[in-house]
């Protein structure tokens, strides 16, 4: 399956992370890597492969290096699991990309969720307004 593929199933809108956003997965922290892109379904990170990585089934924990944003014990639901290829990849070790999806998200969790999306990506529609939902088709401006 290629990335169009993956774009095309999501329900939800994805969002570029700003830098600094990382991911750690499993109760056991197999998985530590970079945000790529988040939306209310899930996110994808990439992370460097050391030794046994473990599924990392279960659940998330988000957070920003510097800001002191840090949400925890997410369930989540693993989906892909994909190797970068080395051309790819910034440095000799190896790197996965991986997407995961959200399961059974808190009130507390989707505010915080919410939240992230809103003050912590890039890329963002024009026009948006704060204190419209993102979800609303009609609170987003046409390009």
């Amino acid at each position: 399956m290629n990335q169009k593929q993956f774009a095309e199933r999501r329900r939800n809108k994805r969002f570029l992370a700003q830098d600094g956003a990382f991911a750690v997965i499993g109760p056991e922290f197999t998985k530590l890597g970079q945000i790529i892109d988040i939306g209310r379904g899930g996110f994808a990170f990439r992370y460097i492969v050391t030794g046994s990585q473990g599924n990392g089934a279960g659940e998330a924990d988000i957070f920003l290096t510097g800001d002191g944003f840090y949400l925890e014990k997410i369930p989540i639901k693993p989906i892909w699991d994909l190797k970068v290829p080395k051309k790819f990849s910034n440095g000799s070790l190896p790197m996965r990309r991986c997407g995961v999806q959200f399961r059974d998200l808190t009130h507390h969790q989707r505010s915080q969720l919410e939240y992230f999306i809103e003050n912590h990506t890039i890329n963002k529609f024009k026009g948006f307004k704060k204190r419209d939902h993102l979800t609303s088709p009609q609170n987003l401006a046409s390009s």
